[in-house]
């Protein structure tokens, strides 16, 4: 049982009788937000019994279930031998960096090409951090000089995928700061550069949020997706501890589906996204 639900579990069983505030406070707590935790509590409430620890945490399970979407299927090489062009957005300190490298290192395992396009320009210590990934996994990595333009690296990377019969672009964007109207409009430049090439690129942008910041990548994820839709999300720092609610509640308020998940520092720790073991094991 994962932590979320394992602590949730515990806390109930200990106890003559539940303490209705609190198992509120404690869901809302795991980031569901305040509409899941109320439709929770009254259908436990209406059940007209004594609550038991299972009661309590098969409930959950299961509303959170309805609320995610079934699982999609894994990004595949395109019949036209273009390349599939995914895009990689999200602010500084997600882990959008090494998303980006886990993801290549995640799809060349499956025995797909890739190649990947340190396109966080502005910051020097990104592009080195993807070209180190790189060296160590044995992906190319297409980086432009010291503040160079984000779309023009894009758009060289893309251009060698195409030569190359490369099945997988992956472009690692500047960290947005989300609020900043510029940036936001730069994703946009990118993404029209991207299409000169290829008018169906990018064909899958996901958006990399760090599950313990809760609703602070609520609020992220509405600005990424205003600026340049989403097609998901990245959802890192899922290590058992129970923060894999801001998944749900991305879901259910925006319909920004989680297609990836990041458990830990390893390239390994890395995994499409799958309800059933999502709702078992991360919450």
């Amino acid at each position: 049982m994962a932590g979320f639900f394992k602590s949730l579990f515990n806390k109930i069983a200990n106890r003559a009788e539940i303490d209705w505030d609190e198992l509120e406070a404690d869901l809302i707590s795991a980031d569901l937000g305040i509409h899941t935790s109320t439709k929770i509590i009254d259908e436990l409430r209406d059940l007209g019994r004594e609550i038991s620890a299972d009661d309590v945490v098969d409930t959950t399970r299961r509303h959170l279930a309805e609320m995610l979407p079934e699982d999609f299927p894994a990004p595949a090489p395109r019949p036209d031998g273009k390349p599939f062009v995914i895009l990689v957005v999200g602010v500084n300190g997600t882990g959008k960096t090494t998303s980006s490298a886990k993801l290549a290192h995640w799809l060349q395992s499956r025995g797909h090409s890739v190649l990947l396009a340190a396109a966080d320009t502005f910051r020097a210590a990104a592009v080195e951090q993807l070209q180190r990934w790189g060296d160590r996994l044995g992906i190319p990595v297409v980086a432009g000089n010291p503040n160079a333009d984000p779309s023009s690296v894009c758009f060289n990377a893309h251009q060698k995928a195409i030569a190359n019969a490369t099945q997988f672009l992956i472009c690692d964007t500047a960290g947005r700061i989300h609020t900043r109207h510029n940036l936001m409009e730069e994703l946009g430049k990118i993404r029209r550069t991207i299409a000169k090439q290829d008018d169906s690129a990018p064909h899958l942008t996901l958006l990399v949020v760090d599950a313990t910041t809760g609703s602070n990548a609520l609020q992220q994820a509405k600005e990424f997706h205003k600026a340049c839709p989403l097609d998901g999300l990245i959802v890192t720092k899922l290590d058992g501890s129970g923060k894999g609610g801001i998944a749900v509640t991305i879901q259910s308020q925006l319909g920004i589906p989680p297609r990836f998940i990041g458990t830990g520092e390893e390239p390994e720790a890395f995994a499409i996204f799958e309800k059933s073991s999502f709702v078992r094991e991360v919450l």
